[in-house]
């Protein structure tokens, strides 16, 4: 019997292999801790340009309170305002690499979403926007945590001082704002002119920033 032999096949020379991408957050973010400006421009682009997931939960975790915060304080009720603020975070995901640093800070451009997001749903639902809605300053850069704070105490202000209104004031007022009522069905449900209840309107954002600012500190 023969045997013949088989040449021995060379050995494999192993393909180099990438090494896994080490999220951002793991190289320079402590868990807990507050991002700074610079931090937070280094997620959005690791989100942009690797996908990060762990950056963006960690922007997801400091942003969303903040949102959801800043969307209550112009009155949004709160179910809506989680709504948005679910929809503000996907966005943020989903344009990562629209962001410009050279234009604004990682929380300017959030913020900024989050109160398009809100002018879209108020003309969905027929609301009239204010001006403060049209044209708010969003100089919100860096907001440290204590903006959580200042929000919800600034809603308790609120509330207060729909209170010193006058009862036909206050009754438009929180169908317009707390329950985002458009003006029309205000009018349908109270049972008088739409002109009215834009009248009463008017004057009732009038006397509560006077009221508000009043209470300033």
């Amino acid at each position: 019997m023969t045997i013949v032999r088989q040449p021995l096949a060379e050995p494999r020379t192993p393909r180099p292999t990438l090494p896994p991408y080490l999220s951002i957050v793991t190289k320079y973010y402590t868990e807990g801790s507050t991002p700074s400006r610079d931090e937070c421009i280094a997620m959005v682009r690791a989100v942009a340009e690797h996908g990060d997931r762990q950056a963006f939960a960690a922007l997801f975790k400091y942003f969303a309170p903040r949102v959801k915060s800043y969307l209550m304080r112009l009155g949004t009720l709160e179910g809506v305002a989680e709504d948005l603020t679910q929809e503000a975070m996907v966005n943020m995901w989903r344009r990562a690499a629209t962001f410009d640093p050279a234009h604004a800070g990682v929380s300017t451009w959030v913020f900024t979403i989050a109160r398009n997001l809100r002018i879209d749903h108020l003309r969905r639902k027929g609301n009239q926007l204010s001006e403060s809605d049209e044209g708010q300053d969003l100089a919100m850069d860096d907001a440290g945590p204590e903006e959580q704070t200042y929000a919800a105490q600034r809603e308790s202000d609120v509330r207060r001082a729909l209170g010193l209104l006058s009862p036909d004031q206050a009754q438009v007022l929180r169908r317009s704002f707390f329950d985002e009522q458009p003006h029309a069905q205000i009018a349908d449900e109270l049972g008088i002119p739409l002109g009215t209840v834009k009248s009463r309107v008017r004057l009732a954002v009038r006397h509560l920033h006077r009221l508000l600012g009043s209470h300033a500190p």
